[in-house]
């Protein structure tokens, strides 16, 4: 259970960051790669284990493991793109809302029995993220920028339940740590190549705060996607109601922090969708 209290806190965290980055001007992407390395870094060094080669025998996750770093670093750009133009709690909810996807992936892959009172929780869920994403910008706004939550949306889903099937299927004698720490060096690769190739067109360069930036944002990174990992390995729950509870959870906080440091649109139907995210919460831990 504690793994998945500080997952949720630390994807929380994430969120806020982002929404910082535009008030000191912080270059996204050029953050984005050095917190990729910064996250890898972290992963390597509490994989307490002595490196063994016999542990990176099974080659079968590297393809995983390229696929996430692919979508890590596209996602985690949109997603702080998003968070500075739509807002925090906007964000948020289209990352979240990503768990229609994969829990509906989950629950015919793994053949998970959903009882009523799952399905209740869950349909509160679904209510409460979408009843929180509603505000009232105007229709031009909406629409300029519509296809970011839309891609946040699909991606983030398919990236969830990679994750998880990953952990379930894939991993073998690699551990969360190693794996999370791989995969998130790889972004880091992929993103200094292409951030390499923008220097060289002289479109841009290199600054300390981005770095600094970096730095920062790559701890809360590293802990939410492999507390993540773990909560699936330790909490005894289907991986369809750990997301679900993960999710929510962090659509409730953001959305808190949305309204009251960045002082986001605060409407009822947004505050009745807070209630209802916060009694699907409480229906999914108690369905277990």
């Amino acid at each position: 259970m504690i793994p998945l209290i500080f997952s949720i806190f630390s994807s929380t965290i994430i969120f806020v960051i982002f929404k910082l980055f535009k008030r000191f001007k912080i270059d996204t992407f050029q953050a984005i790669v050095f917190n990729y390395f910064t996250a890898a870094i972290i992963g390597f060094s509490l994989y307490s284990t002595t490196w063994k080669l016999n542990s990176l025998e099974n080659p079968q996750w590297i393809p995983f493991a390229l696929l996430c770093a692919s979508l890590f670093i596209g996602l985690f750009f949109m997603m702080g793109k998003s968070a500075q133009i739509n807002g925090v709690a906007s964000t948020s909810i289209a990352v979240k809302m990503s768990m229609a996807v994969s829990l509906i992936l989950m629950v015919f892959w793994y053949s998970e029995h959903v009882s009523i009172l799952k399905t209740v929780g869950i349909s509160l869920a679904f209510t409460g993220v979408l009843l929180v994403s509603l505000s009232k910008r105007k229709l031009k706004s909406k629409a300029t920028t519509a296809w970011m939550l839309l891609l946040l949306f699909v991606g983030s889903g398919v990236l969830d339940f990679t994750l998880n099937f990953v952990q379930k299927n894939v991993l073998g004698p690699i551990t969360p740590s190693l794996f999370t720490a791989i995969t998130l060096g790889l972004a880091g690769v992929i993103g200094s190549i292409i951030l390499i190739l923008t220097i060289r067109k002289n479109k841009t360069r290199i600054k300390l705060k981005n770095i600094i930036a970096g730095v920062i944002l790559g701890v809360p990174n590293y802990f939410a996607i492999y507390l993540l990992l773990l909560s699936y390995r330790t909490t005894g729950w289907n991986a369809s109601t750990v997301l679900a509870i993960t999710n929510v959870s962090v659509v409730l906080c953001s959305a808190i922090i949305g309204f009251t440091l960045f002082k986001e649109t605060k409407t009822r139907t947004r505050l009745i969708g807070l209630l209802a995210a916060i009694s699907a919460i409480i229906i999914l831990y108690f369905e277990h």
